[in-house]
C-alpha cells in the first residue's frame, strides 16, 4: 500500500493487512496451503472491510473499542 494512513486506525489496519501479504507470499511457495491461504485472505478481506469502513466514517470510527462504537 503506497499511500500514508490518515489515523491511527488506519495504521493498525494497514499494518495488519501488510503482515497477512507477507504470510501468503512465504504460503505461495509451500505446498499444501491452499486452505490455508484462503482462511488468510478471508481475514484480509475483512480487514480491508474494517478500513473501508474507517475510510467512510472518518473520525466517527474507532477500532480501541471492542464494539466499535462511534467516537461520538
Amino acid at each position: 500500500m503506497s499511500h500514508e494512513p490518515g489515523s491511527p486506525d488506519c495504521r493498525l489496519v494497514i499494518d495488519a493487512k501488510r503482515s497477512l501479504e507477507d504470510v501468503l507470499r512465504v504460503l505461495d511457495g509451500m505446498p499444501h496451503t491452499d486452505h490455508i491461504r484462503r482462511q488468510l485472505l478471508s481475514v484480509y478481506n475483512q480487514l480491508e472491510g474494517m478500513h473501508d469502513l474507517k475510510r467512510a466514517g472518518g473520525a466517527d470510527v474507532s477500532f480501541r473499542s471492542s464494539d466499535w462504537c462511534s467516537a461520538k
